[in-house]
């Protein structure tokens, strides 16, 4: 089912890229693969089990000890599910394009690699992945884009490409130092090949911490972002915030806090600061911004702060147990919420365009009134994002901050000025777009139609269920799973 999960997709890219669909199917193809891999995914689900579950593996290189593996635990189940979810709803968003045919190739083929990094248990195909969730993007972004699309694309290739490169150096490592070849994941956490004492465990860590970090984003190599959000279509926005930026954080989880345990203990305080310094850096920035678009990207190297605070604590050799659990916990949902409420206010940015070719605020205003549903859908999507209770994001902060208080105390009184300054943000946002009077160039603004209407309405039904009710993602989730035993390193 997992292949299958990553091939459908696949092939929708070949049929679309190949044979001469128009606009409407090529829609269509590529929401329809999209929305199967997510059965896919629902079935596995479904099969229950604990540790890696639906597990299938083909040799591919033997000699080096490469194959075709694929299995998912709780956390790589979850996000996939969440990207599948994603994809869907932005493949089918309603757009005005020109070649649509390929840019619908396009987001098929970023879907199949996308889900399929989540779910491989092969280090090497998981770079594969890696790499070509960059192509896809590029193109994206730089075809499709508006503004100054091209050098945003161009950067976010650069940067992006310079910290895999990091990456691969340190798989390298890793599976040199296993005592027969191999780069299966499972062997890796099992059996840690590098021990914490010595320069090169710290130098691969830190290779690890910089490439994840580049994609996570964290400051401060956070700057391909904006740019790259600012200038790309919405859904394609909804998907590089709701989906490639939680392969930084799923990599760094999988791979130096799993595999290198030790080391990773030795350095999660420095973690932690670069996490506590990326919630304050990203809600302050985003409050000054009076770009829609901009805002909403800083607003991600805040949450992604949030995560990345969370992975910090559960790496820790210091406080309880409990403590670590519950971070790594709040970490794993701060993924999957920040991927659903940041993915609806993408979409949402991208049906503000599509009206008004506009994303400066203070040009706006009075929206309520001809668009009560886009009010209604930004209004929910703002709340989940600043964790007012009920919602997603606060069952994410609560336990991350439950867990932080634990083992850094204070970092985690200094993070949550966070909460406050981005609550301010995007209240000052709901006020800017949607009160006051309506200038006199927005009065044909027209409110989300009924296709519009339903995808954000399927997005946001999980912000709130999550929220209210979030016991099955926990239990999916099983964060005792992911932290490893101290000491365990080779």
């Amino acid at each position: 089912m997992l292949t299958l999960a990553i091939l459908i997709p696949l092939l929708a890219s070949l049929v679309l890229a190949f044979v001469p669909l128009g606009e409407v199917a090529s829609r269509w193809t590529a929401t329809g693969a999209a929305a199967l891999s997510l059965v896919a995914l629902v079935i596995v689900w479904a099969g229950g089990g604990d540790g890696f579950r639906a597990v299938a593996e083909v040799p591919w290189i033997p000699t080096l000890g490469i194959a075709w593996r694929v299995g998912v635990d709780g956390m790589s189940l979850a996000l996939a599910l969440m990207s599948a979810l994603i994809f869907v709803a932005a493949t089918a968003w309603p757009l005005k394009l020109h070649d649509a045919r390929a840019y619908y190739a396009w987001m098929a083929f970023l879907a199949g690699v996308s889900i399929g990094l989540f779910v491989t248990l092969d280090l090497i195909v998981f770079y594969v992945f890696f790499d070509l969730s960059l192509v896809g993007m590029y193109f994206l972004i730089g075809r499709w884009g508006h503004g100054d699309a091209q050098h945003a694309a161009l950067k976010f290739f650069v940067y992006t490409l310079a910290g895999s490169l990091l990456i691969l150096i340190g798989i390298i490592v890793l599976a040199l130092n296993m005592p027969t070849l191999t780069f299966d994941m499972r062997a890796m956490i099992d059996s840690p090949p590098l021990a914490a004492a010595g320069m090169v465990p710290g130098l691969v860590f830190l290779a690890f911490v910089i490439g994840f970090g580049i994609k996570t984003p964290v400051f401060p190599v956070h700057t391909w972002l904006p740019p790259a959000h600012v200038n790309a279509p919405g859904p394609a926005s909804a998907i590089l915030a709701g989906v490639l930026l939680k392969m930084g954080t799923y990599g760094l989880i999988r791979i130096p806090l799993q595999m290198m345990p030790d080391t990773f203990a030795r350095w999660a305080l420095p973690l932690a600061i670069v996490g506590v310094i990326s919630i304050l850096w990203g809600s302050i920035v985003a409050f000054a911004q009076d770009n829609l678009k901009r805002r909403i990207a800083y607003t991600s190297v805040n949450h992604m702060g949030y995560t990345v605070l969370g992975i910090a604590v559960a790496g820790s050799a210091l406080g309880s147990e409990t403590a670590r659990q519950l971070a790594m916990t709040g970490a794993v949902v701060e993924m999957i919420a920040h991927g659903l409420i940041t993915g609806a206010l993408f979409l949402i940015a991208g049906a503000v365009w599509q009206r008004t070719g506009d994303y400066h605020l203070p040009n706006f205003g009075g929206l309520a009134g001809p668009a009560p549903r886009l009010t209604g859908a930004a209004t929910l999507a703002a709340f989940a994002s600043l964790g007012l209770p009920g919602l997603a994001g606060f069952v994410a902060e609560l336990h991350i901050f439950l867990g932080a208080f634990g083992v850094y105390p204070w970092l985690a009184a200094i993070g949550l000025l966070g909460i406050l300054i981005t609550a301010a943000l995007f209240l000052r946002m709901l006020r800017q777009m949607f009160f006051g009077d309506l200038p006199k160039e927005r009065a044909g603004f027209t409110d989300l139609d009924r296709t519009e209407t339903a995808l954000l309405a399927g997005v946001l039904i999980l912000v709130v269920l999550i929220g209210i009710w979030p016991t099955w993602l926990l239990s999916l989730i099983d964060a005792a799973s992911l932290i490893p035993t101290p000491g365990a390193g080779g």
